[in-house]
């Protein structure tokens, strides 16, 4: 089992930052051949893909929304994937989601994942 614990949401002007952390415990991401995502829910809308990465090999997807102004990252030794929000706008107001699937391969469905953190908000004012 794999338990993750997001943290990083909050309140931002437009334009401006957060960093959005997923710390896993009990197994380990290096325990299986692991992929993360970050997804985001917004009131009324779906749960979509934001960013993805391999664990082992750090290949990344981005959704084209927030290309060029988030990065996803991964960190073996605290065991814990980033989200790095930049130039933030209203419209990525929504309750952020950590996902982790026991399979290598990148996946932008949120179907594909097994596991979910109890997800975070992050609130852009304009």
């Amino acid at each position: 089992q794999v338990h993750l614990v997001e943290s990083g949401g909050g309140l931002v002007q437009a334009g401006g930052s957060l960093r959005l952390s997923c710390a896993a415990s009990g197994r380990t991401f290096s325990t299986y051949a692991m992929a993360l995502g970050w997804f985001r829910q917004a009131p009324g809308k779906e749960r979509d893909i934001v960013a993805a990465i391999s664990w082992s090999e750090g290949n990344t997807y981005y959704a084209e929304s927030v290309k060029g102004r988030f990065t996803i990252s991964r960190d073996h030794a605290k065991n814990t994937v980033y989200l790095q929000m930049n130039s933030l706008k209203p419209e990525d107001t929504a309750v952020y989601y950590c996902a982790a699937r026991t399979a290598s391969g990148l996946a932008f469905s949120r179907y594909e994942y097994g596991y979910w953190g109890q997800g975070t908000q992050v609130t852009v004012s304009s």
